[in-house]
C-alpha cells in the first residue's frame, strides 16, 4: 500500500485605497496638507512550497487471524508447482523426493530415492483421476501399478507426503500460533520467515489418525513466504525426524501424463 502527501502555502499581501472629495458654491475649507500614506511593498522573494517526504509502504505482518487465509489465498490463485524435499532420521536420509503437479488439470508426478527405497527411485503418478506407482521390489522394473485414491492406504500416504497442500489443509484446524520471524533471502528473492506451531493431535485428525504414543503436543514449522503469500520453503523437526521441502516455478507450464497401458500390471 502507498501513501502520498503533499503541503503547499501561498501568501496573500492585501492593497487598500482611499479618497475623498466635496462640491458646491461654497468657499472651501482649508484643506490640511495630505498625511502621507505608508505603502506596503510586495516582497520580489516567490513564495516557498513545503513538501512532505513520502512515508514508505506499511509492511503487514501475518499474524493468527490472517495467516491461514493469505496462504489459502494465494494458493488458490496457483495453477502449477514444482517441489524438492529431502526426510531425515537417525542421521541419514530417508527420502528424497521430486516433484511437479498441476491443479487443472489435477495431476501430479513425483520421484522418490533413499534408504526407503534401498537406494532406487520409486515414481508415482497421478493423471485423469487415476494413481500409478512404481515402487522397487514391488513392481517390475519400469513397470506401474494402477490404483484409485482410497485403494491402498500405503501409496496414498506417500502420495500425501509429497503434496504440500495436504500439509496446508490441516493448518486451518490445527494452528495454534504464528510468529513473524523477520526477512530472509532465498535464491536472490526477499522471504518472509515465520514460526508457526500446530496441534499435532488435531493435523493427524485431518488425516483420519491418532496421536501416537511419544510425539510432543504441538509440532513447529519453519516457512518462507515470497510477497504474494505463497509458501516457498517449509521445514519441521520432530521425534528425531525433519524434513526440508521447497516450492519453485509457480504457475509455469507443466505437461503430466499417464504411463502408456504396456507399462501398467495388475
Amino acid at each position: 500500500m502507498k501513501f502520498r502527501a503533499a503541503v503547499a502555502t501561498a501568501a496573500v499581501v492585501p492593497l487598500a485605497l482611499g479618497l475623498a472629495a466635496c462640491g458646491g458654491n461654497e468657499k472651501p475649507a482649508a484643506v490640511p496638507p495630505p498625511t502621507p500614506t505608508p505603502t506596503t511593498v510586495a516582497s520580489s522573494e516567490p513564495s516557498k512550497t513545503v513538501e512532505t517526504p513520502i512515508a514508505p509502504p506499511a509492511v503487514v505482518r501475518l499474524n493468527r487471524v490472517t495467516f491461514v487465509p493469505e496462504m489459502n489465498s494465494a494458493l488458490t490463485k496457483a495453477t502449477s508447482w514444482r517441489t524438492f524435499a529431502t526426510m531425515k532420521g537417525n542421521g541419514q536420509t530417508l527420502m528424497t523426493i521430486r516433484g511437479v503437479q498441476s491443479v487443472k488439470p489435477a495431476a501430479m508426478s513425483m520421484e522418490m530415492t533413499g534408504a526407503a527405497f534401498k537406494g532406487k527411485t520409486a515414481k508415482m503418478i497421478v493423471s485423469g483421476g487415476a494413481g500409478y506407482a512404481s515402487i522397487p521390489g514391488a513392481t517390475p522394473a519400469g513397470k506401474y501399478l494402477k490404483f484409485k485414491s482410497g485403494q491402498v492406504a500405503e501409496l496414498d500416504s506417500l502420495l500425501k507426503s509429497g503434496d504440500p497442500t495436504q500439509a496446508f489443509k490441516s493448518f486451518d484446524k490445527s494452528l495454534v500460533s504464528v510468529k513473524f520471524v523477520g526477512e530472509d533471502t532465498i535464491v536472490g528473492e526477499k522471504m518472509e520467515q515465520y514460526e508457526v506451531n500446530l496441534n499435532a493431535a488435531k493435523m493427524l485428525a485431518t488425516q483420519g489418525k491418532k496421536l501416537p504414543k511419544g510425539m510432543p503436543a504441538t509440532i513447529p514449522y519453519t516457512l518462507w513466504m515470497d510477497k504474494s503469500h505463497r509458501v516457498r520453503r517449509m521445514e519441521f523437526d520432530v521425534s528425531g525426524v525433519s524434513m526440508e521441502m521447497t516450492l519453485s516455478d509457480y504457475n509455469k507450464p507443466v505437461s503430466i501424463t499417464a504411463p502408456p497401458a504396456s507399462k501398467i500390471v495388475s
